[in-house]
């Protein structure tokens, strides 16, 4: 009992150690506040899945009552209001970047449609704005149609469809993807600061010769690293449920349908895969730009292929089979599952679960290769 006291001891002041080197380490401070506040409100808000503004220049050659309704269909918020061109500017505003499209409606437009020569309109689109040019294209040519099938019909005529479609959006009735975007980036910045934060933990004391003074004390390998588990695991896991009240509630109005209690508890068995994670890689890089590497080579693949950007039902199945030994894939699924569909403990179990045999066997492997590289350094 003794010692199990004496270990715990030991544990606890280590890991003391880890926030106070944390603490002196202003830039590195630094990066972990913004990571959960500045970049996780701008990650939600600089990517809009909406058109927002975009900026529409129309060359009407018809100047028919037709032709003005189609260009007077298009006001903001989706488009700017529309700037009226000549056709030898058309060019030289798409190249200057002045415009995403330019609309060309040719002359006797109107006088064509009525004599059902079914005429055509041009629509000049600036391909490097690529989600807007996607989604604006389809925009406007829907407007387009449909400004034309009101004038030949007459004013406004609503036609009844045979089968009315009931359409119910659940979880996000105004279909707002900052919500979205800000959980993925919590989500991503998670895993992300924690494995930094371990391995540079162990990188820093090798560069600075401390690892060979915890060496001469009484502590065991398993104890120096429990430490550096919990406590960069407790400065992310404060950093994320801060960020989860004052970023994603207050500033991003995202309403939160599930235990925030039970979220942080998944979140921690998370971090304890991800901060042994940190550790094997510190293990591996000899200095901190090789842990970059190494970062580049772990992240993109646990964010990637995740199922937070991309569905895994559409990934190839060799895929999905190899990122279910991934921590992330399960996080993922009892984040969105908790935070935005409101599920508990009897549906989110089997993904901590996973994350907690996941996290085990990332420990011992970590542990492993701890204690052979402190054996090497000690001999």
């Amino acid at each position: 009992m003794n010692s199990v006291l004496t270990s715990l001891g030991h544990i606890w002041q280590l890991g003391l150690k880890e926030l106070r080197s944390l603490w002196r380490d202003r830039l590195l401070l630094l990066f972990v506040i913004w990571a959960f506040s500045g970049a996780l409100y701008t990650a939600a808000k600089a990517a809009p899945d909406r058109l927002h503004r975009a900026a529409i220049a129309v060359v009407d050659e018809d100047q028919s009552p037709l032709s003005q309704r189609i260009v007077n269909a298009f006001y903001p918020p989706t488009f700017m209001k529309p700037t009226a061109i000549g056709l030898q500017d058309m060019d030289a505003g798409m190249d200057a970047g002045r415009f995403t499209f330019v609309m060309d409606i040719p002359p006797d437009f109107q006088s064509d449609v009525l004599a059902g020569k079914q005429p055509s309109i041009q629509l000049n689109v600036d391909a490097t704005q690529m989600s807007q040019a996607f989604l604006g294209a389809s925009y406007i040519q829907s407007i387009a149609l449909g400004e034309v099938a009101e004038y030949l019909a007459g004013d406004r005529v609503v036609s009844t469809p045979v089968v009315d479609l009931a359409i119910r959006n659940r979880f996000n009735p105004a279909l707002d993807n900052t919500w979205f975007m800000g959980v993925m980036e919590l989500i991503n910045n998670v895993t992300m600061l924690s494995i930094v934060l371990t391995g540079a933990a162990l990188i820093r004391e090798r560069e600075h010769g401390t690892i060979e003074h915890l060496l001469v004390l009484p502590v065991k390998p398993s104890e120096i690293m429990l430490a550096k588990v919990w406590a960069m695991g407790a400065v992310v896991l404060l950093a994320t449920a801060l960020a989860l009240q004052f970023v994603l509630r207050d500033a991003l109005q995202m309403p939160v349908s599930g235990s925030i209690g039970l979220f942080l508890t998944g979140c921690a068995l998370h971090l304890f895969a991800t901060t042994s994670m940190g550790i094997y890689l510190g293990t591996v890089a000899r200095s901190m730009p090789q842990m970059g590497l190494l970062m580049i080579l772990v992240l993109l693949p646990l964010q990637i292929l995740s199922g937070g950007m991309t569905p895994r039902e559409s990934m190839p199945d060799l895929v999905r089979y190899l990122m279910m030994g991934a921590p992330t894939t399960h996080f993922v699924s009892f984040a969105q599952a908790i935070l935005y569909r409101g599920a508990d403990l009897s549906i989110v179990w089997p993904q901590f679960a996973a994350i907690g045999l996941i996290g085990t066997a990332f420990f011992v492997a970590a542990l492993k290769r701890f204690r052979s590289t402190v054996s090497s350094m000690q001999s």
